[in-house]
């Protein structure tokens, strides 16, 4: 337990990210009062009986009456329709911030509907599981994980400071970058391979030959982690790639040339050339695993624990 942070802390959508959000500060002590907001009654009520928050609201503009921190965890695409919601009731000082996993859009949806005397810092923790609702958080969701900070050029650095030390404080590393960097390395390492993990099921669905029941009966390793990342929540996912369109649009781009390079050296047998790409690859697994993001073990599908 520390010192709180913020005197109140609004969090704006209780799923997977919201109420993890919640339970680590709750946790921690770093803030004097959780208010909750979310339009869905049923997520009000788990989040209650989970005790999440100390007060919880149908209304985003009720929540965030003097808060000191207020935080989006709503697809996307509900940017805008938060910041219109919100944007009379904030006192002057608080920062507002998100969890999105795109960042520019996010900017230019929230901040001309913000006030002058709020301090607009997107966010962007990276993590998460498969799952999603207030069930699915946990307080540890966070640790050892980056948190990608993508303040305006003429953010309040102190603001971006305090939104530093909380994402720290929930056991996140920080990182700050331009919203445009974050969304083209966010399209590499996260967006294109979610979109080949959706696609790729998709086609073993479709497929004419091969019967769904032998595609799941049959699943390899590979496949499995692919249906693990496709399972993720689809209205998140619909807005994140008509939001970040453009940057994933270039990665896939790079990636079609790729695989069409590969393809050729699968046919005309180029062994030195696949065992060097296989070794490449083999080399960035490691890398992450050395970074402490992944542990080397095995897990075939039957780990317990909720981190995926």
């Amino acid at each position: 337990m520390t010192d709180p942070l913020f005197g109140r802390i609004a969090i704006i959508g209780i799923g997977l990210i919201g109420s993890s959000i919640a339970r680590a500060v709750r946790a921690r002590g770093l803030a004097g009062h959780i208010a909750i907001a979310d339009r869905s009654p049923d997520h009000l009520e788990r989040a209650e009986a989970l005790g999440l928050g100390d007060s919880l609201h149908a209304g985003a503009d009720a929540a965030v009456v003097g808060a000191d921190l207020v935080i989006s965890c709503v697809p996307v695409g509900a940017s805008e329709e938060v910041a219109k919601l919100i944007s009379r009731d904030l006192k002057p000082g608080a920062i507002v911030s998100d969890v999105g996993s795109v960042k520019g859009s996010v900017i230019r949806q929230m901040q001309p509907h913000l006030p002058a005397h709020v301090h607009l810092v997107p966010a962007h923790p990276v993590a998460g599981t498969e799952f999603s609702g207030p069930d699915a958080g946990f307080a540890e969701l966070f640790e050892n994980r980056w948190c990608i900070l993508t303040p305006l050029e003429d953010s309040d650095p102190a603001a971006v400071e305090a939104l530093s030390r909380f994402w720290r404080a929930l056991g996140s590393n920080v990182e700050t970058m331009t919203a445009d960097h974050h969304d083209l390395v966010l399209a590499i390492t996260s967006h294109v391979p979610h979109l080949i993990a959706y696609n790729i099921v998709g086609t073993a669905a479709d497929l004419e030959t091969v019967t769904q029941s032998e595609v799941m009966k049959f699943s390899a390793g590979g496949f499995r982690d692919f249906t693990r990342i496709a399972a993720s929540d689809p209205t998140m996912w619909r807005d994140v790639f008509l939001h970040n369109k453009e940057a994933v649009i270039e990665v896939l781009g790079r990636f079609t040339e790729d695989l069409i390079a590969l393809q050729r050296q699968i046919r005309w047998g180029e062994a030195d050339r696949l065992y060097e790409l296989f070794s490449r690859t083999r080399a960035i697994r490691r890398g992450i695993i050395g970074l402490g993001q992944e542990t080397p073990a095995p897990d075939f599908g039957r780990r317990t624990d909720k981190t995926g």
